[in-house]
């Protein structure tokens, strides 16, 4: 049976919208709902972090294990401080915005009912205007995660994704991502002194490494 497409915003060409649509989609995370979205890397699903029963409808909507941990996403690098604790704010521009996530201890303002359990959080900031103003518009952070059944592939067009789309709120077309790579956000640790972890190689994962350790001096230590 074919997949019905639920309500969409369709961003223009270059990513160009409107303030109603922000708040359109707003609107929708506010009432606790789920929407996807595109982000500089691939497709995602996201809700409001701090909204208990949309982290549970993004865990079942995934059929993710509620072992695995969802990122947050904000609008801008003086709001990371906000959610977690931040190393220095120059180190954080280096990376930030862009296809990275970092891995930093929580705040306890964040929603105990996220990643409960966890010490750390890993924060994102994506390079796309949708998302980076959708969260200043709710002016709280999204709980983000790729927009694909867990295990399965990542998804840079809409279509990838059809069989999310009956659980979906709220549908945000940005036609055909360009990063075909599929990788994701890098992830790195950075929650501990003068060290970096890299637990995701991702999209940016040299450019990761150069920063933190040939700019800023952290000494890296493996994941194995």
């Amino acid at each position: 049976m074919a997949q019905l497409q639920p309500e969409t915003i369709y961003l223009k060409k270059n990513n160009e919208f409107s303030s109603d649509d922000v708040e359109q989609a707003g609107t929708v995370l506010n009432r606790g709902g789920i929407i996807a979205l595109p982000t500089d890397t691939i497709y995602g699903v996201a809700c409001l972090a701090q909204s208990s029963e949309g982290v549970r409808k993004l865990y079942e909507l995934k059929q993710r294990d509620a072992k695995k941990p969802l990122a947050i996403c904000v609008g801008d690098i003086e709001e990371i401080n906000s959610w977690s604790f931040a190393p220095n704010e120059a180190l954080l521009c280096d990376l930030l915005p862009g296809a990275v996530t970092v891995v930093l201890l929580r705040r306890p303002e964040l929603n105990p009912e996220l990643n409960s359990g966890l010490t750390s959080v890993g924060v994102r900031i994506p390079s796309h205007p949708f998302v980076r103003r959708l969260a200043q518009f709710c002016k709280q952070p999204l709980a983000l995660t790729s927009a694909n059944t867990s295990n399965k592939p990542s998804t840079i067009a809409v279509e990838e994704f059809k069989e999310l789309w009956s659980k979906l709120d709220l549908l945000v077309d940005g036609g055909t991502l360009s990063d075909c790579s599929r990788l994701g956000s890098t992830v790195v640790d950075i929650s501990q002194p003068s060290t970096f972890r890299i637990i995701r190689p991702g999209s940016a994962y040299e450019k990761t490494r150069q920063v933190l350790g040939l700019k800023h001096g952290l000494q890296e230590i493996s994941s194995d």
